[in-house]
């Protein structure tokens, strides 16, 4: 598909159903929900945002153009209202895209977000540092270092096995496979943008939002979900379900428990029997 500014990107639809429109994580990686499987009766449109995986490489890069590019996926894809799901930063992106278009969004699915400010960082930083454990040397000298596609590529797998409780190593290796070069540029821009973003005000506009929001924890994700608190108490229509033993990424690693939480919370909000 081919943007209002003329980025051309790639979009899929794949099962049948009610969709569900995806933004994944980074900024600056591409779409991992080939393995989420929502269960029979949806159908998920999935995306590369701008600047990563199969899609344009090129900017700009901004959270306003960011949100423009999640609408033209939902009108490319036909869609009037629909459901959201976003994770990680991409549950930031979700939101942002609710908050611009409430009107457009039936239900809001919040998977491994951050909250809405920034004081989790360094607590983030000691969990992370404990759960690569013997590994964290060689990801501190890979990320000092210039590095070739391939050592770009170990990097990466070594910081997502610290995504996992268990099979840590196998599940970043499938994240990685097909492997996208990062787009750093876009990582720094909207993460510089995001900082800017007074938390205040954040909480402020989410206190006027009525889409029906479903908030996906894994407890033992190493960014602290007491981050997300501030987000939970200012929604109007918020259902949180925390997945004890879980890590960031629940769909790989309690495919059933996160079927069911999402699919139940779609069916009472968006399909209703």
């Amino acid at each position: 598909m081919i943007t209002d500014d003329g980025r051309e990107l790639w979009t899929s639809a794949t099962g049948r159903g009610e969709p569900i429109l995806c933004c994944h994580g980074g900024p600056g990686l591409w779409d991992m929900f080939g393995t989420l499987d929502p269960g029979p009766g949806f159908r998920l449109i999935r995306w590369d945002q701008r600047g990563a995986g199969r899609s344009d490489p090129r900017g700009p890069y901004t959270l306003e153009r960011m949100v423009a590019d999640v609408d033209a996926v939902r009108e490319w894809h036909g869609l009037d209202r629909v459901p959201v799901l976003g994770h990680s930063w991409g549950a930031h992106l979700g939101l942002l895209y609710a908050l611009a278009h409430p009107e457009r969004v039936s239900a809001l699915v919040y998977v491994s977000g951050v909250g809405l400010g920034y004081d989790w960082h360094a607590e983030f930083e000691q969990n992370f540092e404990r759960a690569l454990g013997d590994r964290h040397p060689r990801w501190a000298e890979l990320r000092a270092k210039d590095r070739d596609e391939a050592e770009e590529r170990e990097l990466a797998v070594l910081q997502w096995t610290a995504d996992f409780v268990a099979d840590g190593a196998r599940h970043a290796e499938a994240m990685a496979t097909p492997w996208f070069p990062i787009n750093y540029e876009a990582n720094v821009a909207l993460g510089k943008e995001m900082r800017a973003a007074p938390e205040p005000e954040l909480v402020e506009a989410c206190r006027s939002l009525r889409v029906p929001t479903l908030i996906v924890d894994g407890m033992a994700d190493t960014r602290p979900r007491w981050a997300v608190d501030s987000l939970e108490q200012a929604l109007p229509s918020v259902t949180r379900v925390r997945l004890p033993g879980v890590g960031h990424v629940p769909w790989l690693e309690a495919p059933d428990a996160f079927r069911g939480a999402v699919t139940d919370f779609l069916e009472r909000y968006v399909r209703p029997w």
